[in-house]
């Protein structure tokens, strides 16, 4: 299966957030930089005219970064975390793990396009996730990380979104 053709998987709130960005941009960023370009092209000549320039940048800008939005809520294939039920670890589930420091931290396994690491959102084709999918509390498992092994323990697994 080519990239194109693979689902984006993504969290209920994830492809909320998309839509949302989606419609600011069409509805009143794209609006407002359109307006400031017609304005600057009626002064004159554009070849030296910086709010033209730029907008007109910003407006290339805008336009790819609705092309990328669109293509990923279409592709879009959205996971309730709150309608999810597993023993094991899955797409969208948080999991608390214990590394063997004592240290406990908390993941959520997210779509790429929400990706968070200082909030604890990990993509689910991250090497953390992969090490952490299909497997339970009690599991040990080892996170293979640039510098290291980790070894770390999975102590409990919800479906809840409260680590937002």
């Amino acid at each position: 299966m080519s990239d194109s053709q693979q689902k984006n998987y993504i969290t209920l709130k994830g492809l909320i957030k998309l839509k949302a960005e989606y419609q600011f941009l069409v509805q009143e960023e794209r609006p407002k930089v359109v307006e400031t370009v017609a304005w600057a092209a009626g002064n004159g000549d554009r070849s030296e005219n910086g709010d033209y320039i730029y907008g007109k940048k910003r407006l290339r800008e805008i336009d790819r970064r609705l092309r990328y939005l669109g293509k990923k809520i279409e592709s879009a294939y959205p996971v309730d975390p709150q309608k999810m039920t597993s023993e094991k670890v899955v797409f969208s589930a948080t999991v608390t793990v214990e590394y063997e420091t004592g240290e406990l931290r908390v993941f959520q396994i997210v779509g790429e396009d929400e990706i968070d690491t200082k909030g604890g959102k990990i993509s689910w084709k991250s090497p953390m996730a992969k090490s952490l999918l299909g497997k339970q509390v009690g599991d040990e498992v080892s996170v293979k990380t640039p510098k290291e092994e980790v070894w770390l323990e999975i102590t409990k697994i919800s479906f809840d979104e409260s680590n937002d």
